[in-house]
């Protein structure tokens, strides 16, 4: 079994973005989908490049119920941002393939999926969304 994604509707089935929602009446996107039905939305697929809005750093392993490697030992620091996405909306996310000295604001980046848990057994590995820098900003 290859990975999958952490939740339903995070992702459009190519994996190329995300599945924000937009409100019927008033046009507002927001993400993640709600949990009801009755929210009056349609899913839309978000873009899948924004700029960093502003972000930390997360330096020791969250408490219950994070699922990823908690040793605080091994525990890697990672970046949470929010990334504007435009004309949408702005998503919390983990940024990837960056160190946390090296974030910006401001700068570019786009979607992608990494897993949640690296060192997991393949056969349980789940998919997260990311944000990684766009290549040659």
């Amino acid at each position: 079994m290859s990975a999958q994604p952490i939740a339903e509707n995070l992702f459009t089935s190519d994996m190329s973005a995300l599945v924000g929602a937009r409100n019927k009446e008033t046009g507002h996107i927001f993400f993640p989908l709600p949990l009801t039905p009755n929210d009056n939305i349609e899913p839309i697929a978000l873009a899948s490049r924004g700029t960093v809005w502003t972000y930390t750093v997360q330096r020791f392993p969250p408490k219950t119920p994070y699922a990823g490697p908690a040793d605080p030992e091994t525990f890697k620091p990672y970046v949470v941002a929010y990334v504007s996405l435009p004309e949408q909306t702005m998503v919390e996310s983990r940024l990837t393939g960056i160190e946390p000295e090296d974030v910006k604001i401001g700068m570019e980046v786009e979607l992608t999926a990494i897993p949640l848990d690296p060192d997991a057994p393949p056969s349980e590995q789940v998919l997260i969304h990311a944000f990684k820098p766009v290549q040659g900003e």
